[in-house]
């Protein structure tokens, strides 16, 4: 009896490990579902090769934490099998039967634990406190991952020259939002000072000198950075607008094919 309480206690104490490394996994930025399956694949050893890993082994908070899980998973899958064994050896038949309705009935109550919404509720917000409290550095968002640096898309700076095509033209005349790209800010020049302007408007003027950060597809990026005025420049921003629509369209394509 000794050895099946054991059994039944390692498996509540490995789903509670497993809870805590998902809910801070997701406190790094992850989604719900991604954190939980890394933090369950991380414990078991086992499904750990999906695409949302290279989020995790790239990212110092989140390898922690899964080097943490892995640890631990080796430890208690080793433990609960090794109870497991104990739980049989040197009993009747009729003990066996006895041993086996009661650990049945044990893995059912565990299930039913980890499938009650109201205790999973109350777990991740008693772990979530915990966290914030003790290990308040868990709270780091990876922003190549949130703004998707490792699909395609990049952060620019680019540095307006007086033959670029972004010289002395509102943004409002660009239309880089229909290229896909949007403005996050303009360092400038002013004086002896260098000033920033933050989510430029419309209205807002670029001018030679000004070093401006940009947001989107890198292929868009790298050719802006490379454009020059004129008629050739015009040309290339209408072609750019054109491959923006289309990338828009496969994108809502492969969304609808989810």
């Amino acid at each position: 009896m000794i050895a099946l309480i054991s059994f039944l206690l390692v498996i509540l104490v490995s789903i509670i490990i497993v809870r805590i490394g998902a809910v801070a996994l997701e406190m790094t930025g992850l989604s719900r579902d991604v954190a939980a399956f890394q933090a369950q694949s991380a414990f078991s050893g086992t499904g750990f090769t999906t695409s949302e890993s290279e989020y995790v082994v790239s990212h110092p908070v989140r390898r922690k934490i899964i080097r943490i899980l892995i640890f631990l998973g080796s430890a208690g899958i080793t433990s609960a099998i090794a109870t497991l064994v104990l739980t049989f050896i040197g009993k009747s038949g009729e003990e066996a039967k006895q041993t086996f309705i009661l650990l049945l009935g044990g893995l059912m109550a565990l299930y039913l634990f980890v499938r009650s919404k109201w205790i999973d509720k109350m777990m991740r917000k008693i772990i979530r406190r915990a966290l914030n409290k003790f290990f308040p550095s868990l709270k780091i968002y990876d922003y190549n991952q949130l703004l998707g640096i490792s699909r395609g898309y990049s952060i620019a700076q680019i540095k307006v020259k007086k033959n670029s095509w972004l010289a002395n033209k509102t943004l409002r005349e660009l239309q880089l939002d229909k290229e896909g790209v949007l403005v996050l800010g303009i360092y400038r020049k002013v004086g002896e000072k260098e000033v920033y302007l933050g989510a430029p408007s419309g209205d807002t003027k670029i001018v030679p000198g000004d070093l401006i950060v940009l947001y989107g597809p890198e292929d868009v990026l790298l050719n802006l950075s490379k454009r020059v005025k004129g008629i050739k420049g015009r040309i290339e921003h209408e072609e750019a607008v054109e491959k923006a629509k289309l990338r828009a369209m496969q994108e809502e394509m492969e969304l609808e094919g989810e």
